[in-house]
């Protein structure tokens, strides 16, 4: 047994000493009965410096190679005795960490991230960055414990399920407000149009749009494709088809000459009919 363990704590120094440059390597367990450790690779969150960042700097550790089943919440618990977390986003590789439109809907625009992931903990203070990258000292860290259990087989399917079903009338209340605020923007963008409507702007340009009393509806895809099709065809026919007066006058030639011809293989044909006596013109 001893010997399993100095050969189990040599392995964990070689795999701590393989982290990349910058990187320190921290021990962690899903539960206790699990043997053998997986390493999160931990550093501190750095962007250039002006940077509109929504990972603010000397608050922010990056973690790489977040196993799929660790959670936001399993994250906040394992970092939760370095200080207290101030909010944990978990990605699917890493971003260049610029603010975003923050997506509040709870039944659009879902995206399940699968295997392994990137993942930014925002702390209060820059003392827990510093006290988390300290953990790499300490013994393997357990992700499920019994405070903070983490879900697994049929329970977490349950739970996947659960949060699968729809409650009707909360989307209709998301849809509503979404609806609310796209006239209303609708309606700031036209009276703003409006108010600019025959007004020079700073060259003394003035905008100039065509409205009429019935304005069409929006096309629809498989709409435009077909109208672009059309003027491609049409554009195909009119290209350089009789640009210049002569060549109008070639083409007038060159279809009387043909007509010269074709009559005179028809007047070869009927001599030779009537030559073999198989002319029967009634």
């Amino acid at each position: 047994a001893a010997s399993r363990r100095a050969k189990m704590a040599a392995a964990e120094e070689r795999v701590a000493a393989a982290a990349p440059a910058g990187y320190t390597a921290l021990a962690v367990k899903f539960g206790a009965r699990q043997r053998s450790p997986h390493y999160l690779l931990v550093k501190e969150h750095q962007v250039r410096e002006g940077a509109d960042t929504a990972y603010p700097p000397r608050r922010t550790l990056f973690v790489l190679n977040v196993p799929p089943y660790c959670s936001p919440d399993a994250l906040s618990g394992l970092f939760a005795r370095c200080g207290r977390v101030q909010s944990v986003d978990i990605c699917d590789k890493p971003g260049t960490g610029e603010k975003k439109e923050k997506l509040t809907s709870k039944f659009f625009n879902r995206k399940t991230v699968t295997g392994f992931q990137v993942a930014y903990v925002v702390f209060r203070k820059p003392a827990g960055v510093q006290a988390a990258k300290a953990l790499s000292q300490e013994g393997p860290l357990l992700i499920s414990t019994e405070s903070h259990p983490v879900k697994t087989g049929i329970s977490k399917w349950i739970a996947l399920y659960a949060a699968s079903v729809v409650d009707q009338e909360e989307l209709k209340a998301e849809v509503d407000a979404y609806m609310q605020d796209y006239d209303k923007k609708i309606a700031e963008e036209e009276a703003k149009a409006a108010k600019e409507e025959g007004v020079p702007d700073e060259e003394g340009w003035v905008k100039v749009t065509r409205k009429g009393r019935k304005p069409g509806l929006p096309r629809t895809e498989a709409a435009n494709l077909r109208v672009l099709e059309r003027e491609k065809q049409k554009k195909a026919r009119k290209e350089l088809l009789n640009f210049y007066a002569w060549q109008h006058r070639e083409t007038k030639r060159e279809h009387i000459a043909q007509l010269r011809k074709k009559f005179e293989e028809d007047k070869q044909k009927i001599a030779l009919m009537r030559a073999q006596r198989k002319f029967r013109p009634y």
